[in-house]
């Protein structure tokens, strides 16, 4: 008997289940707004320098630039004045006196003039926060293999909440981009765990459909975030209230039970036997739990307790030739979708439309992107599917320099669809990737995959920069990495109704039988397709 079998005794989708995944996917729609909460709280509206003090109650004239608009970073000297020489008049100087902006809506960089020679310290802020993601992968992760899934949850919905409320009374921006950074990290590890959590005590069959369930749940929360952002326009009031309800989530996560792999194979089996119990009462089959003994439960969890004893470090990926190569074409496409995505995600203002009806669209697009990608996935297979995602995307985005600025609606539907494109590839990823490691290293190879993406988003907002010098540029960077990211998954094997590899060697026999031409009987091939592997997709585009 296999731990599921083990679940389907205590019941597999009864009330239990239904109630933990809205559990976990209640905090997962709120991690969007946190995710791209600083297209609002970032805005850039319209500016130009304030006059100098000392200048006339008359109109102060804005010196014009190259494209015919008044200059926003540049003053004159001198008020318009007959008497003075030509060039006097023109001599212009920086905004020595702030700025003024043409809205009524504040943002942090209205508070602390993230403008002009200021305005990479924008970028540089959501850069902080995504190094929080990155560094909570690595501490938490750990600390998760140590202590346990929910007591790791439970102090990142605890972390999150109380970082991102303390952000909203930032008195600088030093302390508020320390805040991002806790923010960043309490994201991580509610995500490494509701991952786990989610997946462990839904059967086989499900796990598919209640992966997608989270994934959505995060899609739904982008269509939120639009109209909270639209109905406080005060920087301040929106980060506290994206922040508030992960205290409730804190409470809530007490009742999330322990995961049972994780209590076996730490010794904890006894606690293990009463959450089994507990959970099969809560589904109306407590005779079933009564019935279930310490010793069947060690007995039944005994060969994943002999892989666990199979130590395996990060080290192994690259030191072992079929992983090597392996984690070079994932890790590459991890980084690449993580790279362009948020390229995207993020520079919603830059494409001239209305920012709430754009971040709507930018949102409504998972919606298809996600049922294709489990069409594609099921018919044309994970190879087919991760390889065309990254390449229409980097096609879309290099199509990007080519469309003039004042084409706004084509260059929103490319980004919509290279958006759409980059979402399809988040969670083609995570199913592709689960199912290529072996078991004895599928957890290791899923943390540096995870790596990987988190320092693609990290320094997408600092390729931006690159536009100061020529406009082009970052978009031609960011459409090249997604094609270097789809060409390296060609090189993948594919691995629709294949079984999952258990060991390194099940990984090198594999690959051998997919070089011979297949020759196997139809009914031994419907015998190797399982349902799905033990880590399901995407919570989302993250």
């Amino acid at each position: 008997m296999t731990f599921s079998e083990i679940l389907d005794r205590v019941g597999s989708m009864g009330r239990f289940q239904f109630l933990h995944v809205a559990i976990l996917g209640l905090p997962i729609l709120n991690m969007a707004n946190h995710n791209l909460l600083q297209i609002f709280t970032a805005a850039t509206p319209a500016h130009h320098c304030h006059p100098p003090p000392n200048a006339s109650a008359g109109p102060w004239v804005l010196p014009m630039g190259p494209n015919g608009k008044p200059e926003r970073c540049l003053r004159f000297v001198h008020p318009p004045n007959a008497s003075l020489p030509n060039d006097t008049q023109r001599a212009t100087e920086p905004c020595l006196d702030g700025w003024v902006y043409n809205s009524t809506k504040d943002s942090i960089v209205t508070e602390w003039d993230l403008v002009c020679n200021s305005n990479k310290l924008k970028e540089m802020a959501q850069s902080i926060f995504m190094a929080g993601i990155l560094i909570g992968g690595l501490v938490l992760g750990d600390l998760s293999d140590r202590f346990g899934r929910r007591p790791i949850l439970t102090c990142s919905y605890l972390l999150l909440a109380a970082s991102g409320s303390s952000a909203a009374f930032s008195s600088s921006f030093p302390s508020y981009v320390i805040f991002r950074f806790l923010c960043g990290c309490g994201i991580s590890g509610i995500t490494l765990s509701t991952v786990i959590l989610n997946v462990e005590w839904v059967p086989t069959r499900m796990r598919a459909i209640m992966s997608t369930a989270l994934g959505y749940c995060y899609t739904v929360g982008q269509f939120i975030l639009p109209g909270l952002a639209y109905a406080i326009p005060q920087w301040r009031w929106l980060q506290l209230t994206v922040s508030i309800p992960f205290f409730i989530f804190f409470l809530s996560s007490w009742w999330t039970p322990e995961s049972i792999r994780w209590l076996v194979l730490s010794g904890k089996s006894s606690k293990a036997l009463k959450i089994l119990r507990r959970v099969a009462a809560f589904n109306g089959k407590k005779e079933e739990g009564e019935r279930l003994s310490l010793e069947e439960l060690k007995l039944n969890l005994q060969k994943e307790i002999s892989l666990a004893k199979a130590k395996y470090s990060a080290t192994d990926l690259f030191r072992i030739p079929i992983l090597r190569r392996m984690t070079f074409c994932l890790s590459l496409a991890w980084f690449a979708t993580g790279f362009a995505y948020y390229s995207l995600a993020m520079g919603v203002e830059e494409f001239g439309v209305n920012l709430y009806i754009l971040q709507i669209i930018f949102g409504g697009v998972d919606v298809p992107a996600k049922f294709i990608t489990i069409l594609s996935l099921s018919y044309l297979g994970r190879h087919t599917t991760q390889a065309a995602a990254l390449l229409l995307a980097g096609g879309a985005i290099l199509a990007l320099t080519f469309v003039p600025l004042d084409l706004q609606t084509v260059r929103t539907v490319l980004a919509v669809f290279g958006k759409g494109c980059l979402s399809s590839s988040f969670s083609c990823l995570f199913l592709y990737t689960s199912e290529l490691y072996p078991t004895v290293i599928r957890q290791t190879g899923m943390g540096v995959s995870n790596l990987w993406t988190r320092v693609g988003s990290m320094l997408s907002p600092l390729v931006k920069i690159t536009g100061e010098v020529q406009p082009l540029i970052p978009n031609i960077i960011y459409g090249i990495i997604a094609l270097l990211g789809g060409s390296a998954a060609l090189f993948l094997p594919e691995t629709l109704n294949q079984p999952l590899p258990e060991t390194i060697e099940d990984l090198e026999n594999w690959s051998l039988q997919a070089k011979k031409p297949k020759q196997e009987p139809e009914v031994e091939k419907a015998s190797q397709r399982i349902p799905l592997q033990p880590y399901g997709p995407a919570l989302g585009s993250s």
